[in-house]
């Protein structure tokens, strides 16, 4: 969905749909129409925003084939969807029952990385409205830290950045597009928090270059919003787009209902990196390591996607408040820090109380995306009417 910022400028907020499983062009049409047309009917909206997820192999088909994505675009259109930006941190797999440390291979140090964000770019530039210029793309943040040997990976990383930044120069001379990387921070990164942001990504051309804001990466490494985002101002590293996410907080972990509470949380197919308050935060790198070893005495915080208009039962918390902050000073009065946002909650199936089926899914869907738009709203932003193209229809198929 569109909205228009005080200052003039549009925000596009849509949800991210790693949170479906598909990995091939009909499986993922199949499932748009499953969900995100339900959401977009919630919502009552015209057309939804997506942040499109689009596995290797799907990606190399629609990169190699310009009239397969058209057919993509126009499939999207005539469902009253758009697309600004895609995910493309997981390069596969993302739904396998065991998915932990696989989601950050290959890295940066690849060519298969490197090639894989190509064929985004391509597709991407290939889906843009035709009144939106720019597009973005979320990537991994180099690689996972133990997997990282100084300063030869990170070298190798630069050459494969370089040459990216070249073919997105071609892109946008080709088509009048540009499309932005946005590294995104997560723990356990060689690219874990914004000081590690400023160490490792200043200098990249901010044309192409800049950095994916996960809020709940960012509440987990207790960073605050405000001197996250002096400290990348100050590098001259652009915040590109924000994932709109929520983490665990438990304030007292050494108490036993709280630790009940979190180990309902912990399950196999996917990190939950566990932090302890503190500059730096530190941690273990699952949950299970956490309730068998971590320092209990200030508070914690968990990866883990929780939805943004809830909060877990008692005595844990959401880091809601962070969220808020977060919206608060990414959207100041004057001019928005970044104009992609996208809610990006892919742990429902996994968490201890999932949705029962396909409704109770896009009734998630579309309560976060509802809370996320009234949050903005409140924030002086207005919604913006947007009239289907010709080709789009604007109920549900």
């Amino acid at each position: 969905m569109r909205l228009r910022h005080p200052g003039g400028e549009l925000v596009h907020l849509g949800y991210c749909t790693n949170v479906h499983p598909a990995e091939d062009l009909d499986g993922i049409l199949a499932q748009l129409d499953a969900y995100a047309l339900p959401v977009r009917a919630r919502l009552d909206e015209p057309v939804l925003g997506l942040g499109l997820w689009l596995a290797h192999e799907p990606a190399a088909a629609l990169a190699a084939d310009p009239g397969l994505t058209r057919r993509l675009r126009a499939e999207l259109a005539v469902r009253g969807l758009e697309v600004v930006t895609l995910n493309g941190f997981p390069y596969g797999g993302f739904h396998q029952p065991v998915v932990k440390h696989a989601v950050y291979r290959p890295d940066w140090t690849t060519p298969e990385r490197r090639l894989h964000t190509e064929n985004l770019a391509c597709v991407l530039a290939g889906l843009l409205p035709d009144d939106v210029e720019e597009g973005s793309i979320s990537t991994l943040p180099l690689g996972w830290r133990d997997d990282w040997q100084h300063p030869y990976d990170s070298d190798l990383a630069n050459r494969q950045i370089k040459l990216l930044g070249d073919e997105l120069d071609a892109i946008r001379r080709a088509t009048g597009r540009t499309i932005r990387i946005a590294f995104e921070p997560e723990p356990g990164c060689v690219v874990e928090t914004t000081d590690d942001a400023v160490r490792h990504l200043s200098g990249l051309d901010p044309r192409h270059f800049g950095l994916c804001l996960d809020v709940c990466h960012l509440a987990v490494a207790f960073e605050t919003p405000d001197e996250a985002l002096r400290r990348l101002a100050g590098a001259g590293i652009p915040v590109t787009k924000v994932q709109v996410s929520c983490a665990l907080h438990a304030d007292d972990p050494s108490d036993p209902a709280t630790r009940a509470a979190l180990a309902a949380f912990d399950e196999p197919r996917f990190l939950h990196q566990t932090r302890r308050a503190g500059h730096p935060a530190t941690g273990t790198d699952d949950l299970p390591a956490a309730l068998t070893g971590l320092a209990a005495d200030v508070p914690w915080r968990t990866h883990v996607h929780i939805p943004l208009h809830t909060d877990p039962a008692p005595p844990l918390a959401s880091t809601r408040p962070v969220l808020r902050a977060a919206l608060a000073a990414l959207l100041r009065a004057d001019h928005p820090v970044a104009r992609h946002l996208e809610t990006e909650t892919y742990t429902w199936s996994v968490l201890p109380e999932p949705p029962r089926d396909t409704a109770g899914l896009a009734d998630g869907i579309a309560a976060e995306l509802d809370w996320t738009r009234r949050e903005l709203l409140a924030l002086g932003l207005t919604g913006q009417a947007l009239a289907p193209e010709p080709n789009r229809s604007t109920h549900n198929r």
